[in-house]
């Protein structure tokens, strides 16, 4: 438990810093006509980004089995473990869609602790080999969250290009100096793709009722059996809390598993 309270820590002061808050409705910003996915997959460094502290910060865009579904990690030097001594990698995965093919541009994006669901990820710009602009934007009750972010294929962007981005955010009501500028000197080198330090790695398998009971394991068997039972469940499952052992009132989809007697669970 102790590591994955660390994991929600480290993400949620993560993802606090890299967007502002607005009132009202998220800012219309056109998606990039003609956009081909195919040539936007692969390694980007990420020149300026919404009011963010991490720094060597990188995105990789993949693509999974289903079509219309890719993968984007982003990989950093976390600023809170940047305060520390430690070797350490932070690798954030997200899952993009296209709700749209006619508009590839304009995706979603879903994180894993993103508690307000998915938010709408638009490619403005990009010529594939040297820049790319991004903006998101997530709806709130009576406010939205935006982050704009500016990539390039090198390490180094050429400063035509990074104020061609920026006035195209501006264009759109999208203040350009919200950015942070993203160091991309002294970032660590890990030929293995990991460092030899602290790594951290959430992806949409982070939490799952698997990775939840592995990390709890260790509490014993039957606890860990338990959470991992009851996170499978969900809001199917009830079981009181009394001496009698009674059965659960309703079954999982997939078999249960035999626990102990002397354990006892909620959802």
């Amino acid at each position: 438990m102790y590591l994955v309270s660390i994991y929600l820590l480290l993400a949620l002061c993560g993802s606090a810093i890299s967007h502002t808050y607005h009132l009202g409705a998220c800012p219309v910003v056109e998606p990039m006509p003609g956009f081909d996915m195919n040539q936007m997959l692969g390694v980007w460094y990420v020149i300026q980004k919404t009011s963010t502290a991490s720094h060597c910060i990188t995105y990789n865009f993949t693509r999974t089995d289903e079509p219309g579904r890719y993968e984007l990690e982003q990989l950093s030097q976390h600023f809170i473990l940047g305060l520390t001594p430690l070797n350490h990698d932070y690798r954030y995965t997200g899952i993009l869609t296209v709700p749209d093919p006619a508009v590839p541009a304009r995706m979603k994006v879903n994180f894993p602790l993103s508690v307000a669901g998915s938010a709408s990820y638009t490619i403005m710009a990009t010529d594939y080999t040297n820049y790319a602009a991004i903006f998101t934007c997530q709806k709130l009750a009576f406010a939205h969250r935006r982050s704009a972010t500016i990539l390039s294929r090198h390490k180094e962007l050429d400063k035509m290009y990074v104020d061609k981005m920026r006035a195209k955010l501006s264009s759109f009501g999208v203040d350009p100096y919200d950015l942070s500028i993203i160091s991309q000197t002294e970032c660590p080198k890990h030929p293995n793709g990991t460092s030899n330090g602290v790594n951290i790695n959430i992806d949409p398998e982070t939490f799952s009722s698997h990775n939840i009971g592995e990390a709890v394991r260790k509490t014993g068997t039957v606890i860990a059996d338990g959470v991992e039972y009851v996170v499978d469940a969900g809001k199917k499952v009830y079981n009181k809390v009394t001496s009698s052992k009674e059965d659960l009132t309703e079954s999982p989809d997939k078999p249960v598993r035999s626990l102990k007697d002397d354990a006892e669970w909620l959802p």
